[in-house]
């Protein structure tokens, strides 16, 4: 994504740097306003990460396909007013609206 000129900011407590960029412990110590929070746990962990969303109100929550199906973190963060997408790769979806066809990064 950083390629395509977007921003990350990665959450991760036990890493201080990810890709370059400053990684903070949580969702909420993250300094800035948050448009997604994009998913890379297991499904199990997509639950609590969906109740921290919920109470730093980004604007999507996004499961990333290939393995994180929570049904469960998927309802808190519906309930929680939070728009929801599962399954798919921001990658591939950002290569879609550009329309081009490239989902190479997704692959590696």
């Amino acid at each position: 994504m950083q390629r395509l000129g977007y921003k990350i900011i990665p959450v991760n407590p036990r890493e201080t740097e990810i890709l370059g960029e400053k990684a903070y412990p949580d969702l909420k110590s993250v300094p800035v306003a948050i448009d997604i929070v994009q998913v890379f746990r297991s499904p199990d962990a997509a639950i609590e990460i969906a109740k921290e969303a919920v109470e730093v109100k980004p604007k999507v929550f996004w499961l990333q396909e290939g393995g994180v199906v929570s049904p469960k973190a998927e309802e808190v963060a519906l309930e929680g007013g939070l728009q929801v997408v599962h399954n798919r790769c921001t990658y591939k979806e950002a290569q879609r609206l550009r329309g081009t066809i490239s989902t190479y990064a997704c692959e590696i």
